[in-house]
């Protein structure tokens, strides 16, 4: 019998605090999505919950996912855990609980065998976003009671390095398969590289994406390349101390914020990029990391992030670095060697194509009908090699 045979009928609940049309959805939420449409094409009936946002009705079907969307950032947590208790989904086959930081609970709801998705280990970003005691319990929650909470059940990591994260924490590595995130098929743009030095950074503006140091690196070339911009793509709570931080130091238009765009624009960026900043304290993988490099666009990025060590090559497709120093020099570096960028450039195209959306939803569902069976998975993909 075949995973797509044990999967048909079937029903999972996936459990996420956001979705992809939520204004402070990333590269995680289209990771999920991604993997519950890979079911979805398997014959698997599908809901996830999320949180409530204005951007999108309380309940709707998309892709032939049913998207249950209630409470708000905090209470989302205690509305999921309450509904899958008391049985208002129906029955579930199998869970995934994605924790982000902090884990729905839904090991104590259940009898469903339930799969824990992370993306990566917040250890470094709770004092940042939550400073004080706040941060303190969310990181004594993921670090010590998740792994004793979910210590009998299946784990996804998207990265090696998510995967080396969560041993330390306790989690059994037999019971963890990586399951890397793919690329989408490229957005044709037609406008290609700027005529003058460019700089893209997008995602999220949140204080862990530290798109303060891209900033500071634009300003520290600017004597040097007086035309130079950084494009800023992205929204987010963090946006307006971002503008402050700009004005403080006298940006003017050298930075310049696009703020939340459709595919089309966030695709003509990449494309006429110079090169793709990422300065991100922490990244499970780094999904603009192979957006930008099917624009041939390589990418800077801190090696201590952890998946940019897997998205990205060293010096192939783009450049790790480990200090702030070293990621103004890298984009020195690039800014400055046409054939450096172009060596890399081509580079990243190759790393792009490498991981693919099917590939990713194949493996994990073949996680999930393992899980079903019983069994539990600690394959890598084979694309992490």
């Amino acid at each position: 019998m075949t995973d797509h045979q044990e999967l048909a009928g079937r029903h999972v609940a996936f459990f996420s605090w956001r979705d992809t049309h939520n204004p402070e959805g990333g590269g995680a939420e289209r990771y999920l999505e991604k993997m519950a449409q890979g079911l979805v094409a398997r014959g698997v009936r599908v809901t996830i919950f999320c949180a409530a946002h204005a951007a999108a009705p309380p309940d709707e079907v998309v892709d032939g996912i049913h998207f249950i969307r209630r409470g708000s950032k905090l209470t989302v947590y205690s509305e999921g855990f309450s509904g899958l208790a008391r049985g208002r989904f129906g029955h579930v086959d199998l869970v995934v609980d994605v924790q982000n930081g902090l884990p729905f609970f839904t090991r104590a709801a259940t009898k469903a065998p339930v799969v824990v998705l992370v993306h990566h280990v917040h250890r470094e970003q709770w004092p940042v976003v939550y400073p004080g005691l706040v941060g303190k319990v969310g990181w004594a929650i993921e670090h010590r009671l998740a792994p004793r909470l979910y210590r009998s059940c299946q784990y996804v990591a998207v990265s090696r390095a998510t995967r080396d994260e969560l041993v330390p924490l306790g989690v059994d590595r037999q019971r963890i398969a990586v399951v890397h995130n793919g690329t989408d098929p490229v957005v044709a743009t037609g406008v290609g590289k700027s005529d003058h030095p460019t700089i893209a950074v997008v995602g999220r503006l949140v204080p862990h994406k530290q798109v303060e140091h891209a900033i500071d690196a634009a300003l520290a070339l600017r004597a040097e390349h007086p035309d130079l911009r950084l494009h800023v793509v992205g929204s987010g709570w963090w946006e307006a101390e971002l503008h402050r931080y700009a004005a403080d130091r006298g940006a003017g238009d050298t930075v310049v914020f696009e703020g939340h765009v459709d595919e089309t624009r966030k695709h003509e960026v990449y494309e006429q990029a110079w090169a793709l900043a990422l300065p991100s304290l922490k990244e499970g993988w780094g999904l603009v990391v192979g957006e930008a490099g099917m624009h041939r666009t390589p990418t800077v990025a801190y090696r201590s992030a952890g998946g940019t060590r897997e998205s990205i090559t060293h010096d192939v497709s783009g450049l790790l670095v480990d200090e702030p120093h070293d990621f103004v020099e890298a984009l020195r570096d690039l800014l400055a060697d046409a054939e450096l960028r172009g060596r890399l450039g081509e580079g990243s195209l190759e790393m792009s194509h490498r991981f693919t959306w099917e590939h990713a939803q194949e493996s994990f569902a073949h996680v999930v009908a393992a899980v079903l069976r019983g069994e539990r998975v600690d394959a890598q993909d084979p694309d992490a090699e």
